[in-house]
């Protein structure tokens, strides 16, 4: 049988007896899953898995044709996710560089050289050419056989990693376009509080000038105009301060969508407050597992980290690699190409680990270390994704109770304040009442417009906590 023939045969022996010392992989077992969330109630729908909470760009559920440009703008423009793409493509790259490591490698390395030797060298040997020309052209072939699985298990820690790199990149765009909503309505929610403040102050200052006039023509106290002075100055107060998380909450955008602060506006548009956040469909429980991403990306980690061990155990083996190298050598080309230029060596080699001083023992402890600390981090993100959407289901329903609650003392504040007006005018009551029911009146309002950012907010996290509009990272590493 032909050298080539003989070769082949091995290598293929070889592929087939291959085994690997990697531990069998499964999904670590994480919480026990409940049959639904413990703060769901009556306006929530249980979901089939196929089901599940909103796909896509789940954005638009709020409406908003502002909102929806902004969001536009964060694939394209935002830098933390052209960070966390570089990223992805780097995994893909050291997947594809672990992969040809499955494959033999050939090189060719021709050259030629000319070279004089010294002929005063110990040794040159009398008669011998000090001056010498050569020309060679050669390739080099190598291939280690993966009997252990060294190989095919650092392919595999690779293709895990890269996984888990792409489920980075969705829960990064997932955490940002959240973000970006928070902020929107915030902005919103700051415009309509701005413009409450802003009329209030209108109203106190006209109620300034009227209690100084009384006062400078005896017909109210100097407390009433301190009072009033001091309820102006106040609601200026409030004013500025909204004004600053206004400008903040501005800032923050235009950060998001890879824009300069220094020029980037957007225009007043206060959030009306009759506007409730939508419904939104938590699914079941079990359902999150598959459409979390951090979920993804801790549980492809511990893949990653459970072929390592094998990595880790095949050191312990030896490496058999086949070597082989042929070509042509000569010193004239003339005869460069002729049958006796020709040379080749093949011929297996061995490396067998003797004596290693505990290093083995010591990585295969380390890799061990690491595949349990990724198991723990992946059941710590299991638990923390029930926390959240517990936490935001809990949150949308006793802030609906607060926002029915406030709205009925906005309107007994509005009440109160009207008959303490009436009371004052007719002489019966001082303005000390008065200022105290003004005082009430805007801070229900105050409420009312807060109350209704954290709605808002909190229907953006509960869409974040259930996974958003991901999709599979899987997908998108079909290319590889």
């Amino acid at each position: 049988m032909r050298p080539a023939a003989l070769i082949f045969q091995a290598i293929l022996y070889a592929a087939a007896a291959a085994c690997s010392f990697a531990p069998p992989y499964k999904v670590p077992d994480s919480a026990k899953t409940p049959a639904q969330f413990k703060e769901e109630t009556g306006d929530w729908k249980v979901a089939q898995p196929q089901d599940a909470a909103p796909r896509g760009s789940w954005w638009t559920l709020y409406d908003d044709a502002e909102l929806n440009a902004l969001e536009e703008k964060i694939r394209d423009s935002n830098l933390t996710l052209k960070a966390a793409f570089a990223r992805l493509e780097y995994a893909r790259a050291q997947y594809r560089v672990a992969r040809a490591d499955l494959f033999p490698a050939l090189t060719a390395d021709p050259y030629a050289t000319r070279q004089r030797y010294s002929s005063n060298a110990p040794k040159e040997l009398p008669g011998y050419p000090t001056l010498l020309t050569d020309f060679l052209v050669g390739a080099d072939f190598s291939y280690e056989f993966d009997l252990w699985g060294r190989v095919r298990n650092e392919v595999a820690a690779a293709r895990a990693n890269r996984q888990a790199s792409a489920a980075d990149l969705a829960s990064i765009e997932l955490s940002l376009r959240a973000q970006l909503a928070e902020d929107y309505f915030n902005l919103r929610a700051t415009d309509a509080q701005v413009n409450l403040l802003d009329r209030t102050v209108e109203d106190y200052k006209k109620t300034l000038a009227l209690e100084t006039n009384l006062f400078k023509g005896g017909a109210a106290a100097l407390s009433d105009v301190a009072q009033s002075q001091a309820q102006f100055d106040n609601a200026l107060t409030q004013s500025a301060d909204a004004r600053l998380q206004r400008a903040q909450a501005e800032h923050a955008i235009a950060v998001l969508v890879g824009e300069n602060p220094s020029t980037f506006s957007l225009k007043v548009n206060p959030l009306p407050i009759e506007v409730a956040p939508p419904r939104i469909d938590p699914g079941l429980p079990s359902t999150l597992l598959e459409r979390r991403p951090d979920i993804a990306e801790a549980e492809r980690r511990v893949a990653g980290a459970n072929a390592q061990i094998g990595v880790a155990r095949a050191a312990y083996f030896p490496r058999f690699t086949l070597a082989a190298t042929g070509g042509i050598e000569s010193t004239r080309t003339s005869n460069l190409f002729n049958v006796p230029s020709r040379f080749w060596s093949v011929g297996p080699q061995v490396s067998l680990p003797i004596f290693e001083g505990g290093r083995l023992v010591a990585q295969t402890a380390q890799a061990r270390a690491t595949y349990e600390e990724q198991v723990a981090d992946y059941r710590n993100t299991v638990l923390t994704a029930y926390q959240d959407v517990e936490d935001n289901l809990a949150a949308l329903r006793e802030l609906k109770a607060e926002s029915d609650t406030d709205a009925e003392a906005v309107k007994a504040t509005s009440t109160a304040l009207q008959q303490a007006q009436d009371r004052y005018t007719a002489g019966i009551v001082t303005f000390l009442e008065v200022a105290t029911a003004e005082t009430a009146a805007l801070q229900a309002q105050i409420t009312a417009v807060n109350i209704q950012a954290r709605r808002m907010s909190a229907s953006v996290l509960l869409i974040k906590a259930l996974g958003g509009g991901w999709q599979s990272p899987l997908a998108s590493l079909s290319k590889d």
